[in-house]
């Protein structure tokens, strides 16, 4: 897929970016059906042959934030070589230089999470709240919160499974399934519905 055929996916004024970041590597991209695994991933192929896949489903924003990531390991892997740790500190450096220097494309309100994310750039989206509360807002016309919003003793169902929060763990929350009596741990952004 070339960069003008992406520009469908991505919000205004990234091609300038796409083009320097692209321009010395030959990157097959894949855009994808909706994947709730994973947002996107990077494989390095033979004869200097690269690949992305992302999901077609991302807001353009986002797109732009997970093409950016992937394309942060291709650099970075041909900048530092192959033996560096996938999201290791080589990454990080080269993830955070491209989303600081790429800033303009987000919107006004997304500017401060992404600086304060380049401080430390996660390897999974997930692990950013800000980040992930705010490429949900506007999907939140169904009757999910998150699990952190919930009480101690609160019921709530997940996945047609049934759960009694217990408490909070670290920075995760103890439930405990219904029906079975086992326990589990729930991610803060986990999206469940609460039992009347």
């Amino acid at each position: 897929m070339s960069i003008q055929s992406l520009e469908k996916y991505l919000p205004q004024n990234t091609l300038l970016y796409l083009r320097k970041w692209f321009s010395d590597y030959y990157i097959h991209i894949k855009v994808t059906k909706n994947r709730n695994s994973k947002l996107g991933d990077y494989r390095k192929l033979r004869d200097n042959l690269h690949e992305i896949t992302i999901n077609s489903t991302l807001a353009p924003q986002l797109f732009f934030f997970v093409l950016t990531h992937e394309l942060a390991h291709l650099i970075a892997f041909e900048k530092y070589g192959r033996r560096i740790s996938p999201h290791g500190n080589e990454w990080k450096l080269t993830f955070r230089e491209m989303l600081l220097e790429s800033l303009n494309v987000y919107e006004e309100d997304l500017k401060p999470i992404i600086i304060k994310f380049s401080h430390s750039p996660k390897a999974n989206f997930m692990a950013s709240p800000d980040l992930v509360k705010y490429f949900h807002i506007e999907n939140h016309d169904d009757n999910l919160q998150y699990i952190e919003e919930l009480s101690k003793g609160d019921q709530f169902v997940y996945r047609n499974q049934t759960y009694l929060l217990e408490g909070l763990i670290k920075k995760n929350y103890l439930c405990m399934n219904l029906a079975t009596g086992r326990k589990y741990s729930f991610k803060p952004l986990a999206r469940v519905k609460k039992c009347s």
